[in-house]
Protein backbone atom coordinates (compact mmCIF):
# COMPACT_ATOMS: atom_id res chain seq x y z
CA UNK A 1 0.00 0.00 0.00
CA UNK A 2 1.20 3.52 -0.75
CA UNK A 3 -1.31 6.38 -0.59
CA UNK A 4 -3.27 4.40 2.00
CA UNK A 5 -0.42 4.96 4.46
CA UNK A 6 -0.51 8.69 3.74
CA UNK A 7 -4.27 8.61 4.29
CA UNK A 8 -3.78 7.57 7.90
CA UNK A 9 -1.20 10.30 8.40
CA UNK A 10 -3.62 12.94 7.14
CA UNK A 11 -6.49 11.55 9.22
CA UNK A 12 -4.38 11.49 12.39
CA UNK A 13 -4.23 15.29 12.48
CA UNK A 14 -7.64 15.25 14.15
CA UNK A 15 -6.32 12.96 16.90
CA UNK A 16 -3.06 14.89 17.36
CA UNK A 17 -3.70 18.50 16.29
CA UNK A 18 -0.52 19.80 17.98
CA UNK A 19 1.70 17.34 16.11
CA UNK A 20 3.24 18.41 12.81
CA UNK A 21 1.87 16.64 9.75
CA UNK A 22 5.50 15.88 8.93
CA UNK A 23 5.66 13.48 11.88
CA UNK A 24 2.20 12.10 11.11
CA UNK A 25 3.19 11.29 7.51
CA UNK A 26 6.63 9.95 8.43
CA UNK A 27 5.14 7.53 10.98
CA UNK A 28 2.92 5.34 8.74
CA UNK A 29 5.65 5.13 6.06
CA UNK A 30 8.47 4.58 8.57
CA UNK A 31 8.84 0.88 7.81
CA UNK A 32 9.39 1.82 4.16
CA UNK A 33 11.98 4.40 5.24
CA UNK A 34 14.19 1.85 6.98
CA UNK A 35 13.54 -0.94 4.45
CA UNK A 36 15.89 0.32 1.67
CA UNK A 37 18.66 0.79 4.23
CA UNK A 38 18.30 -2.83 5.31
CA UNK A 39 18.27 -3.92 1.66
CA UNK A 40 21.54 -2.12 0.98
CA UNK A 41 23.08 -3.62 4.13
CA UNK A 42 22.07 -7.09 2.95
CA UNK A 43 19.84 -7.73 5.97
CA UNK A 44 16.69 -8.08 3.86
CA UNK A 45 15.93 -9.18 0.31
CA UNK A 46 13.54 -8.27 -2.51
CA UNK A 47 13.41 -9.51 -6.10
CA UNK A 48 12.05 -7.76 -9.16
CA UNK A 49 9.61 -10.36 -10.43
CA UNK A 50 6.99 -8.99 -12.88
CA UNK A 51 3.72 -10.85 -12.41
CA UNK A 52 4.38 -11.68 -8.76
CA UNK A 53 1.05 -10.00 -8.10
CA UNK A 54 -1.23 -8.12 -10.47
CA UNK A 55 -0.37 -4.78 -8.89
CA UNK A 56 3.37 -4.89 -8.17
CA UNK A 57 6.37 -6.60 -9.77
CA UNK A 58 8.14 -7.03 -6.44
CA UNK A 59 8.70 -10.28 -4.59
CA UNK A 60 9.38 -9.45 -0.94
CA UNK A 61 11.62 -12.40 -0.20
CA UNK A 62 12.63 -11.41 3.32
CA UNK A 63 12.05 -8.28 5.41
CA UNK A 64 11.63 -9.37 9.03
CA UNK A 65 13.56 -6.46 10.60
CA UNK A 66 11.60 -3.70 8.91
CA UNK A 67 8.19 -5.25 8.24
CA UNK A 68 7.37 -7.95 10.80
CA UNK A 69 4.58 -7.12 13.25
CA UNK A 70 6.90 -7.59 16.22
CA UNK A 71 9.50 -5.19 14.83
CA UNK A 72 6.83 -2.73 13.68
CA UNK A 73 5.64 -2.64 17.28
CA UNK A 74 9.17 -2.02 18.51
CA UNK A 75 9.75 0.69 15.90
CA UNK A 76 6.43 2.24 16.91
CA UNK A 77 7.38 2.35 20.59
CA UNK A 78 10.76 3.93 19.79
CA UNK A 79 9.23 6.46 17.39
CA UNK A 80 6.54 7.39 19.88
CA UNK A 81 9.07 7.94 22.63
CA UNK A 82 11.27 10.01 20.32
CA UNK A 83 8.43 12.27 19.19
CA UNK A 84 7.21 12.68 22.77
CA UNK A 85 10.69 13.70 23.88
CA UNK A 86 11.19 16.14 21.00
CA UNK A 87 7.73 17.74 20.99
CA UNK A 88 6.77 17.32 24.66
CA UNK A 89 3.41 16.13 23.34
CA UNK A 90 2.57 12.75 24.83
CA UNK A 91 -0.64 12.42 22.86
CA UNK A 92 1.18 13.08 19.62
CA UNK A 93 3.82 10.52 20.54
CA UNK A 94 1.18 7.87 21.15
CA UNK A 95 -0.50 8.63 17.81
CA UNK A 96 2.84 8.46 16.00
CA UNK A 97 3.60 5.10 17.60
CA UNK A 98 0.24 3.69 16.53
CA UNK A 99 0.72 5.01 13.01
CA UNK A 100 4.04 3.18 12.70
CA UNK A 101 2.36 -0.10 13.66
CA UNK A 102 -0.58 0.61 11.31
CA UNK A 103 1.77 0.07 8.38
CA UNK A 104 1.86 -3.68 9.04
CA UNK A 105 -1.91 -4.02 9.03
CA UNK A 106 -2.41 -2.10 5.79
CA UNK A 107 0.35 -4.13 4.13
CA UNK A 108 -1.18 -7.34 5.52
CA UNK A 109 -4.38 -6.44 3.67
CA UNK A 110 -2.66 -5.76 0.35
CA UNK A 111 0.32 -8.15 0.21
CA UNK A 112 0.20 -11.81 -0.60
CA UNK A 113 1.24 -13.94 2.42
CA UNK A 114 4.70 -12.45 2.91
CA UNK A 115 4.17 -10.23 5.99
CA UNK A 116 5.99 -11.89 8.93
CA UNK A 117 4.55 -11.83 12.43
CA UNK A 118 8.09 -11.82 13.83
CA UNK A 119 11.57 -12.62 12.47
CA UNK A 120 11.47 -16.27 11.45
CA UNK A 121 7.74 -16.51 12.17
CA UNK A 122 4.71 -17.25 9.97
CA UNK A 123 3.94 -14.89 7.09
CA UNK A 124 0.47 -13.57 6.39
CA UNK A 125 -1.35 -11.49 3.80
CA UNK A 126 -4.84 -11.14 2.34
CA UNK A 127 -3.60 -10.50 -1.21
CA UNK A 128 -5.56 -7.40 -2.28
CA UNK A 129 -2.72 -6.74 -4.74
CA UNK A 130 -3.99 -9.70 -6.79
CA UNK A 131 -6.82 -7.40 -7.91
CA UNK A 132 -5.85 -4.14 -9.61
CA UNK A 133 -9.39 -2.64 -9.49
CA UNK A 134 -9.78 -3.68 -5.85
CA UNK A 135 -6.45 -2.12 -4.90
CA UNK A 136 -7.18 1.14 -6.68
CA UNK A 137 -10.66 1.46 -5.18
CA UNK A 138 -9.58 0.68 -1.62
CA UNK A 139 -6.57 3.01 -1.67
CA UNK A 140 -8.51 5.81 -3.37
CA UNK A 141 -11.30 5.62 -0.79
CA UNK A 142 -8.81 5.55 2.10
CA UNK A 143 -6.91 8.50 0.68
CA UNK A 144 -10.04 10.55 0.06
CA UNK A 145 -11.28 9.88 3.58
CA UNK A 146 -7.95 10.71 5.21
CA UNK A 147 -7.48 13.88 3.19
CA UNK A 148 -11.07 14.90 3.94
CA UNK A 149 -10.44 14.53 7.67
CA UNK A 150 -7.30 16.67 7.42
CA UNK A 151 -9.13 19.36 5.47
CA UNK A 152 -11.86 19.30 8.09
CA UNK A 153 -9.35 19.66 10.91
CA UNK A 154 -7.28 22.52 9.45
CA UNK A 155 -7.66 25.72 7.47
CA UNK A 156 -5.03 27.54 5.40
CA UNK A 157 -3.36 30.59 6.93
CA UNK A 158 -2.15 31.76 3.53
CA UNK A 159 -1.70 30.66 -0.08
CA UNK A 160 1.17 28.34 0.83
CA UNK A 161 -1.19 26.44 3.10
CA UNK A 162 -3.54 25.95 0.17
CA UNK A 163 -1.45 25.44 -2.93
CA UNK A 164 1.46 23.54 -1.42
CA UNK A 165 -1.05 21.01 -0.09
CA UNK A 166 -2.67 20.76 -3.53
CA UNK A 167 0.74 20.25 -5.16
CA UNK A 168 1.64 17.58 -2.61
CA UNK A 169 -1.56 15.63 -3.23
CA UNK A 170 -1.07 15.85 -7.01
CA UNK A 171 2.55 14.69 -6.66
CA UNK A 172 1.49 11.73 -4.53
CA UNK A 173 -1.16 10.66 -7.03
CA UNK A 174 1.18 11.05 -10.02
CA UNK A 175 3.87 9.04 -8.22
CA UNK A 176 1.34 6.36 -7.31
CA UNK A 177 0.07 5.99 -10.87
CA UNK A 178 3.61 6.08 -12.25
CA UNK A 179 4.79 3.35 -9.88
CA UNK A 180 1.88 1.16 -10.94
CA UNK A 181 1.77 1.87 -14.66
CA UNK A 182 5.47 2.46 -15.30
CA UNK A 183 8.21 -0.08 -16.00
CA UNK A 184 9.57 -2.15 -13.10
CA UNK A 185 12.88 -1.12 -11.53
CA UNK A 186 15.94 -2.64 -13.21
CA UNK A 187 17.09 -4.48 -10.10
CA UNK A 188 16.75 -4.58 -6.32
CA UNK A 189 19.75 -2.35 -5.68
CA UNK A 190 18.43 0.40 -7.92
CA UNK A 191 15.08 0.10 -6.16
CA UNK A 192 16.74 0.48 -2.76
CA UNK A 193 18.71 3.57 -3.74
CA UNK A 194 15.64 5.16 -5.30
CA UNK A 195 13.54 4.36 -2.24
CA UNK A 196 15.91 6.33 -0.02
CA UNK A 197 14.26 9.41 -1.52
CA UNK A 198 11.26 8.67 0.71
CA UNK A 199 13.18 10.27 3.58
CA UNK A 200 12.53 13.65 1.95
CA UNK A 201 8.77 13.14 1.66
CA UNK A 202 7.72 14.20 5.20
CA UNK A 203 9.50 17.55 4.83
CA UNK A 204 6.85 18.77 2.37
CA UNK A 205 3.80 18.20 4.62
CA UNK A 206 5.77 19.60 7.55
CA UNK A 207 6.15 22.82 5.53
CA UNK A 208 2.58 23.34 4.39
CA UNK A 209 1.14 22.18 7.72
CA UNK A 210 2.88 25.17 9.35
CA UNK A 211 0.85 27.37 7.01
CA UNK A 212 -2.44 25.89 8.19
CA UNK A 213 -4.27 26.29 11.49
CA UNK A 214 -6.38 24.00 13.59
CA UNK A 215 -10.16 24.29 13.24
CA UNK A 216 -11.99 24.76 16.52
CA UNK A 217 -14.72 22.10 16.62
CA UNK A 218 -16.02 23.21 19.97
CA UNK A 219 -19.66 24.14 20.43
CA UNK A 220 -20.26 27.76 21.37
Amino acid sequence: MFIGHHALGFAAKRAAPRTSLGWLIAAPIFLDLVWPIFLLLGWEEVRVDPGNTAFTPLDFVSYPWSHSLAMATLWGILAGLLVTRITRDRRGGIVVGLLVVSHWFLDWATHRPDMPLYPGGPRLGLGLWNSVPGTLVVEALLFAAGLGLYLGATRPRDRVGTWSLVAYVVALLVTYVGAFAGPPPPDARALAWTSLGLWLVPLWPRWFDRHRKEVDHGVA
